[in-house]
């Protein structure tokens, strides 16, 4: 039941939807490409990903000073229907910007 609840509560949030979706259609991402993208300070979206992860919808990847964020693999069957879902809503998905000035780089 607690796995349930984190998971959809881990969606109750436009900007965080907007980001798994953004996630999802664009692949691993650098945390500053998320940043410049959705032109956000590092905290918010930092706050938006860490639910998300602990909704079970994300992966991490450190790469030395860098998170490279991305959809986990294997997703089970809920959360897949809920990305499904997520894909057909009427939301407005900003461009992937590179905007990592300091030298990221997948």
């Amino acid at each position: 039941m607690d796995n349930f609840l984190k998971t959809v509560g881990s969606i109750n949030d436009e900007t965080r939807l907007r980001i798994l979706r953004f996630i999802n259609e664009n692949g691993e991402v650098c945390v500053c490409d998320i940043e410049s993208s959705f032109d956000m300070i590092q905290s918010r979206i930092s706050r938006h990903l860490k639910i998300l992860k602990d909704g079970g919808f994300l992966r991490v990847d450190r790469r030395g000073v860098w998170a490279y964020y991305s959809i986990r693999f294997p997703l089970d069957a809920f959360r897949q229907s809920i990305l499904k879902e997520i894909s057909f809503l009427d939301v407005d998905i900003p461009t992937l910007k590179k905007g990592c000035s300091k030298g990221c780089s997948i």
